[in-house]
């Protein structure tokens, strides 16, 4: 389905660049407090933000069009994504929005909107909410007495904080384990360091210093060099690396070594297995998780179920399938016990629970699995449908053939950039980087 604003995970862009503007932001909140209020009682929404210096700018805005159709305004300050949808459910809301970009860099922002259960919207709703956009909503806007107002939640991070920590057993608490916390200068660096220390670890933080433009700034998930330097100088045990929204979490062992979603869900899903708690058979990634990750499962009479890239499609998957544990191999690790989207702190103290139940190190208990070769390249293009050329489509369908039944090859475009993403997985590595190179090199060619 064509959509005018919004993408794979809400609305994204430069901030007051070509889409995401003030103007927009306020005819969100006009349209989709539209479609949400509900005459019955007082209707409230919860805002949540990262810590770009143009969330000031959104919230507001968002603030002023919510209000003017008569929905009252929570503002929740600085807070992950998964604790908005979280406090959607818990404070009643009949609508939860998060500002932010994620992963992206600082001048990008974004909007995501939760319904009152603390799930990301349908492809229909969001439709419906983009007619309201381009529609006159003048003469639905609320007058005198029924205009809303708008309050500041100050307790929305002790509620977070405490719910996080109660998705631990009781019996276990983290005392003598030396952690390293990576908050990205973004929505979690006060309660993810909290979090941790109340638990009972040693706690390192970086990335909690965040000052409206360095976000995701060489910290964070997508750049975990400064949490390896400090788990090597601290002599950690363990670091963990939210991103700009804390949805997304990448683990750091004892040695420096990288952990990435698939060794990080096995982990959880072999874990929750042996204690009777892993529902579904198995668990459920994207196309992008690793070979090894499915034969591993299959090692252990567990099965994997792919969907799409996107978060969103792992969970409808989780939900009509009847899963538990879910997740992405860039660190989204959804665990629908506890949570209705991925949740980086969440995902972590699973881990950590692990690891003071089995008292042996990260190293050792995230290599379930040796990875079959895999190469992800990207491709950044400028206009048209490079997929669509028919040199494009020649050399794909040959790459298809050269991989075999033993192989796989994803490509796909980004739904938040212009950007085209070849991955390619075989045993023979070299097969591999070799296709890799001849579909993106035509790739190049036609764009």
């Amino acid at each position: 389905m064509a959509r005018k604003y919004f993408g794979t995970d809400g609305i994204r862009g430069l901030a007051n660049g070509d889409k995401l503007t003030p103007e927009l932001a306020m005819k969100v909140g006009m349209a989709a407090g539209l479609k949400f209020v509900n005459g019955d009682h007082r209707n409230r929404v919860v805002i949540g933000k990262d810590t770009r210096r143009s969330g000031y700018m959104i919230e507001s805005a968002l603030t002023a069009g919510f209000t003017a159709v008569g929905m009252d305004v929570y503002l929740l300050g600085p807070m992950p994504t998964p604790a908005v949808a979280m406090l959607t459910r818990s404070l009643r809301a009949d609508l939860g929005v998060m500002i932010s970009a994620s992963h992206n860099p600082f001048e990008d922002n974004g909007i995501k909107l939760f319904r009152p259960d603390g799930y990301k919207l349908s492809d229909l709703v969001e439709a419906d909410i983009e007619k309201l956009m381009d529609s006159d909503m003048s003469k639905r806007l609320s007058r005198g007495r029924e205009i809303a107002r708008a309050y500041r939640d100050e307790e929305a991070r002790t509620r977070y904080i405490e719910y996080a920590k109660r998705t631990l057993p009781k019996t276990i608490d983290l005392s003598g384990l030396r952690v390293v916390i990576d908050c990205a200068n973004g929505a979690a660096y006060k309660v993810a360091p909290i979090a941790l220390w109340e638990l009972g670890a040693e706690v390192f933080s970086i990335g909690v210093e965040p000052d409206g433009f360095n976000i995701n700034d060489k910290v964070g998930s997508t750049a975990p060099e400064a949490l390896i330097a400090k788990v090597k100088e601290t002599r950690a045990d363990i670091g963990i690396a939210l991103d700009g929204d804390a949805d997304r979490v990448i683990i750091v062992d004892e040695k420096g070594e990288v952990v990435d979603g698939d060794q990080f869900m096995a982990v959880i899903a072999q874990s929750w297995l042996e204690r009777g708690q892993l529902q579904g058979g198995g668990l459920v990634a994207t196309v992008m998780s690793n070979l090894g990750l499915e034969r591993y499962l299959g090692s252990i009479g567990l099965t994997l179920e792919r969907t799409q890239v996107g978060d969103r499609y792992v969970l409808e998957a989780m939900r009509a399938k009847g899963f538990n544990v879910g997740g992405e191999q860039s660190g989204h690790i959804i665990l629908s016990d506890f949570t209705t989207t991925g949740d980086g702190l969440v995902a972590a103290l699973q881990l950590l629970s692990v690891l003071k139940q089995q008292k042996r190190p990260v190293s050792e208990i995230c290599k379930r699995f040796d990875k079959v070769p895999q190469l992800l390249q990207s491709v950044r293009y400028k206009q048209g449908k490079p997929l669509d050329h028919k040199l494009v489509v020649q050399v794909i369908a040959e790459s298809r053939a050269r991989l075999g039944e033993g192989g796989r090859l994803v490509i796909r475009e980004s739904g938040t950039e212009p950007v085209i993403r070849v991955m390619a997985e075989s045993d023979d590595e070299s097969l591999v980087a070799a296709v890799v190179k001849e579909i993106t090199s035509t790739i190049k060619q036609v764009a």
